[in-house]
């Protein structure tokens, strides 16, 4: 089976890739670097010729909306216009749990691509995954002033970058639900809980406040906004194998 996988070169990407070529599939690992450029549609049909399944895992590191919203529209829909004009049978798109939710900031521009991938004329499967254990550094990041973390105290419930991209692979070579799947790490708790862990597990000495109001990079969100709701796969890997993973590889 060829695959496609848009944003191939990526965090997640990288691991799709080798988690299929691993299984006897054609991977192909597509991004700008390999002269394939879904935003200007740059090397996109030459990419499709006999793909059978295509994984969207474009992103944006932008969270202004006025960015986000025509960069999703604009890639998917050349996406998916080059798949049609192939022939592929299956799109996964990777979204974020909460995006029908929320809808505003960057989720207006993962609401803006699933409607996309719903009208593309495709058969699709939109996965959509909680915060990776990876980013949560940086939602630290985001909460810090004069030394201090503020975070909320809403629901998380993170997982490993290597389970989303397990479950992409297995997504991808199974037939398309035209519908949503929903995928979280094993533990629910609260941000700061997460955060604070996180930041004691690598020495680092800034206090964690915890500020019901500070929302998700800026954006209000409600006590499960970004927690699965309903029935949803379940990754393998908990917060302290993953810090202890990335300890032993000095990450």
């Amino acid at each position: 089976m060829k695959i496609v996988v848009i944003g191939g070169t990526g965090l997640i990407g990288k691991q799709v890739v080798e988690i299929l070529s691993s299984q006897g599939h054609e991977a192909k690992a597509a991004s700008p670097s390999t002269g394939v450029d879904s935003v200007t549609g740059q090397g996109l049909d030459e990419a499709m010729v006999g793909a059978d399944v295509v994984v969207d895992l474009t992103n944006t590191a932008d969270f202004d909306e006025k960015v986000v919203v025509p960069f999703f529209s604009t890639s998917s829909r050349n996406l998916l216009a080059a798949e049609k004009r192939a022939g592929v049978r299956h799109h996964v798109a990777l979204s974020v749990v909460g995006t029908d939710r929320i809808g505003v900031g960057y989720f207006a521009g993962k609401t803006a691509q699933e409607k996309a991938v719903r009208e593309g004329g495709v058969p699709y499967t939109i996965l959509r995954a909680t915060q990776f254990f990876e980013f949560i550094p940086l939602i630290a990041d985001a909460g810090t002033r004069d030394g201090s973390v503020y975070v909320t105290n809403h629901l998380m419930q993170p997982m490993a970058a290597a389970d989303v991209a397990r479950i992409v692979a297995e997504t991808a070579v199974s037939p398309a639900i035209d519908g949503v799947l929903e995928m979280a790490g094993p533990e629910r708790a609260g941000l700061d809980e997460f955060v604070g862990r996180v930041l004691a597990a690598r020495n680092d000495s800034r206090p964690v406040v915890t500020d019901p109001q500070a929302g998700y990079f800026g954006i209000p969100i409600e006590e499960t906004s970004i927690v699965p709701l309903g029935e949803s796969r379940i990754g393998d890997i908990t917060l302290k194998d993953w810090l202890n993973s990335t300890s032993q590889h000095g990450l």
